[in-house]
């Protein structure tokens, strides 16, 4: 009885204080995201530690619940009149950010004294994004235009990218290092990317046929989630990326359903409830003696992976010919990094037990500072686009 008494109390309190970040938000500068983490960091173990312990329990399950939703409405974006008219910016500009920031990231790391291996797996990984930030702050300003829709798909297909060149790295670092198993290590993470496309795809397919047709015009709640769902846990069962397997469902969807207009109103309407979880336990779960104890390697990664940012998606804007404002303003929507980046570092972790003592510290110190302020940046780079809808 008493957890149940926990669980209620618990998750009425935190979507009353999502409540009041959104009020918040409309009066300072600070987007609700910020305001969410700030809160949920000052409750947490590292502060006052007011979450009970089965708060923390929930947190896996709310995080991949939010993120699959947040993958499915990315892949709502990548309608192919969007993908004709500015594919090329999202290519390009994705593209040469992904290898510029890595490549910053690694020889920086190696300037100042860090082992060859040490730097490729942090370059690796500094270049992942955190969408469902980024959505989060779109979607609070209500922001729409050519920069908006640039941003979207560079941050839904950021990942792809990135995940396709830590494999690599990775394996490459396994064999520097002269351990066994970087062909295994390889063929899994293709398999990662690969096989979740594959079955998005698959998945989306029927969902495109079958949506909408329960009740005329728009799928329903149950049915969208169903799919989604659906998706998310044969992802888990087949070990492939449950954020790009529900993207490319998404992608298949929009593209293929032509019996109605949008097939995602439903997922809009019930998603933000899950991130207000998510980004509250988000905060929560982070831990300042942590990021003390990365030290000056951490200060060093953020600096770098800022610089890599920067000069990566500007030159990728100036080679695919997108116009001043994106030139000038999407790097700082490319700033905000959790999940992925967390998941890739632990990843690396387990291969090079000896070196995670010197790389988890470094990212989850790095995922402080930017699910913190990136948002900030995030919603900086709207406004200097000037398609910020909602002004606080």
């Amino acid at each position: 009885m008493v957890d149940f008494a926990e669980f209620f109390l618990t998750l009425g309190l935190l979507f009353l204080v999502g409540l009041i970040t959104d009020l918040l938000g409309r009066k300072t500068f600070l987007p609700r995201v910020s305001l969410l983490m700030v809160f949920g960091f000052i409750i947490g173990p590292s502060a006052l530690d007011f979450i009970p312990e089965i708060g923390h329990r929930w947190f896996p399950a709310v995080a991949d619940m939010a993120l699959v939703m947040i993958g499915f409405l990315l892949g709502g974006q990548l309608t192919i009149p969007f993908l004709k008219k500015s594919g090329r910016h999202v290519l390009g500009i994705s593209l040469l950010e992904v290898v510029i920031t890595a490549s910053v990231v690694t020889v920086g790391m190696l300037i100042i004294g860090k082992s060859l291996p040490v730097a490729l797996l942090l370059g690796a990984i500094a270049p992942a994004t955190a969408p469902a930030a980024t959505i989060a702050v779109v979607r609070e300003t209500k922001s729409h235009g050519p920069f908006t829709d640039v941003l979207i798909g560079v941050v839904g297909i950021d990942d792809i990218w990135g995940v396709i060149f830590f494999t690599v790295i990775l394996s490459f670092a396994i064999a520097i290092a002269g351990s066994h198993g970087s062909s295994g290590v390889l063929f899994a993470g293709l398999w990662d990317v690969f096989g979740a496309i594959l079955l998005g795809a698959i998945m989306g397919l029927p969902m495109a046929f079958l949506s909408g047709r329960v009740k005329a015009g728009e799928p329903t709640l149950v049915e969208a989630l169903g799919f989604v769902f659906l998706c998310a846990g044969v992802a888990f069962w087949l070990e492939v990326s449950f954020i790009l397997s529900s993207m490319v469902m998404g992608c298949v969807v929009v593209n293929l359903a032509k019996h109605h207009s949008r097939p995602f109103h439903a997922i809009e309407a019930v998603e933000w409830p899950f991130l207000t979880l998510f980004f509250v336990l988000s905060g929560a779960s982070l831990h300042f003696q942590t990021v003390m104890a990365a030290g000056h390697v951490f200060v060093f990664y953020v600096i770098l992976r800022v610089l890599g940012k920067f000069f990566g998606s500007r030159l990728g804007a100036i080679v695919s010919g997108a116009d001043d404002k994106i030139r000038k303003n999407i790097w700082m929507g490319l700033m905000p990094q959790a999940g992925v980046a967390l998941g890739m570092a632990l990843y690396a972790s387990q291969r090079f037990q000896d070196l995670s003592n010197t790389i988890m510290p470094v990212i989850i110190g790095g995922t402080v500072i930017f699910e913190l302020f990136g948002p900030m940046m995030t919603k900086r780079a709207l406004l200097e686009s000037g398609e910020v809808q909602i002004r606080s």
